[in-house]
């Protein structure tokens, strides 16, 4: 009775078994080949530029510190910081009262010495004076003329003009003052000659050349960009720190621009055209670097590059790819080798 049982009981989950729908084999195959969501890109050859910004910091170029040539009291000092000034306007005047003396003196020897050599001219053609006597006169007559010169110069030192039209910036004396000869009175700058200069990579100094178009920005003046260009490009390098330096002038100089002012200096450059891709298409191991190509079965196949330089979101391709390759930007979790591929935005 209980073997009997057994075997009805086998038999009803024989026919259940039998009666059940069986999945077909089709369909099991299709859901291990389901198409990963991607979006792709094609490798092209691009005009590149980069961009670097630097700063620097606005300097007169022509600039003339006025020093006393002569010894004496200053008189007359009638500018002050911040003051425009003419060319050849009377910038110091020292006490020359001694000096017109003397050399009052010295015009009175002169005219006397000369006086003097002209009748032993007369003399000598009488020869009632010798050669000798004569040679003398005409000595001490050259010897008076030098010393009313020299005092003439001394005396033109007691005034000092503008060499050019500027803003005085320094003042380190006042009327009153008894100054020694070579001793600084004031500092006057051309601002007509603000320039820039900047600090930068050797290996950006060497592609650089004179007039080279720049941007430049200056803090105090608010966020408005200027246009310059590249007047000057030193010829050494700073050895321990691998830094050139270059000039800028600024075309046209901004009216509240002043020495000493903080800038920011753009620099663009054009790069010859070069194979690349997003970098977001670059993934990386232990191996290197690497992308996922979609291949003619619409599979992806990992591919090994070298990369060059990267320029903003964009990065250059040395070796690895071709020009028109297709290459996977997105999607990549749970991407390998050899995984069927469904572009994005295809049916």
């Amino acid at each position: 009775m209980r073997i009997f049982t057994l075997i009805l009981g086998f038999a009803l989950l024989l026919a259940v078994y039998n009666q059940s729908p069986q999945q077909p084999v089709a369909t099991r195959h299709a859901r291990k080949s389901v198409a990963h969501l991607v979006e792709t890109t094609i490798v092209t050859r691009q005009s590149l530029s980069t961009r670097a910004v630097y700063t620097g910091t606005l300097r007169a170029r022509r600039i003339a510190r006025i020093f006393t040539e002569e010894r004496g009291r200053i008189i007359r000092l009638p500018y002050y910081e911040g003051d425009a000034v003419r060319k050849n306007a009377l910038l110091v005047q020292l006490d020359d009262a001694l000096l017109r003396a003397k050399l009052d003196k010295a015009i009175a020897s002169h005219k006397y010495a000369r006086i003097n050599a002209q009748r032993y001219k007369k003399l000598a053609k009488q020869k009632i004076a010798s050669a000798d006597e004569l040679s003398r006169a005409l000595m001490e007559q050259e010897i008076a003329r030098a010393e009313e010169q020299i005092l003439r110069t001394q005396l033109s030192y007691t005034k000092i003009k503008a060499p050019f039209a500027g803003i005085i910036t320094k003042r380190f004396a006042e009327p009153g003052d008894i100054l020694s000869a070579n001793t600084q009175v004031l500092t006057l700058i051309d601002p007509s000659s603000l320039v820039i200069d900047v600090e930068l990579s050797e290996l950006l100094l060497s592609k650089l050349k004179l007039k080279y178009p720049v941007s430049v920005s200056i803090d105090a003046l608010g966020t408005k960009t200027f246009q310059g260009k590249i007047s000057r490009i030193y010829p050494s390098i700073e050895p321990n720190k691998r830094l050139g330096k270059i000039e800028v002038t600024l075309q046209p100089l901004p009216k509240k621009a002043r020495e000493g002012q903080f800038c920011r200096i753009t620099i663009k450059r054009k790069i010859s055209p070069k194979l690349t891709l997003p970098y977001s298409a670059i993934r990386r191991d232990n191996q290197g670097e690497y992308v996922f190509i979609v291949d003619k079965n619409n599979k992806a196949r990992r591919q090994t590059i070298y990369i060059g330089q990267r320029f903003a979101d964009k990065v250059a391709i040395l070796k690895g790819l071709t020009n028109g390759q297709e290459v996977v930007i997105k999607g990549f979790l749970g991407l390998h080798e050899g995984k069927l591929l469904q572009k994005k935005g295809a049916n």
